[in-house]
């Protein structure tokens, strides 16, 4: 089977997405009017950032990045961490150097936690 989306209810979904989109280079690829579908450069990537009066939205500024984040690949964590920070972003933790990989973690302007990786050996 293949994955479609992963989806987020968050509180400002529209102010989310041009955050996302702007910074991070994803692009709507949907917009019902109740949920925004924003996706990566290969278009396989897709999350759906809505909110859902019914559900209680997550406090992802208080969660542990270990149950939830978003990673993205990066070319130069260095630069793209300063970059996010510079837009928003808050520094999580100390950026990890290890077998290779340079992973970094920051959380959005609204807590969601971002992974910036740079692998010695690519996963995609």
């Amino acid at each position: 089977m293949l994955q479609e989306h992963i989806a987020f209810n968050v509180e400002e979904p529209a102010a989310m997405v041009d955050w996302y989109c702007t910074h991070l280079g994803l692009a709507v690829v949907k917009d019902t009017g109740a949920a925004f579908f924003i996706a990566d450069d290969s278009g396989h990537g897709i999350l759906e950032i809505y909110n859902n009066p019914a559900a209680e939205v997550p406090d992802y500024a208080n969660m542990d990045p270990l149950l939830v984040h978003i990673a993205f690949v990066s070319e130069d964590v260095d630069a793209d961490e300063a970059r996010l920070i510079a837009a928003g972003a808050t520094k999580y933790k100390e950026t990890i150097r290890e077998g290779g990989d340079t992973v970094s973690i920051l959380r959005d302007p609204w807590g969601l936690a971002i992974q910036l990786c740079k692998r010695g050996t690519p996963m995609v």
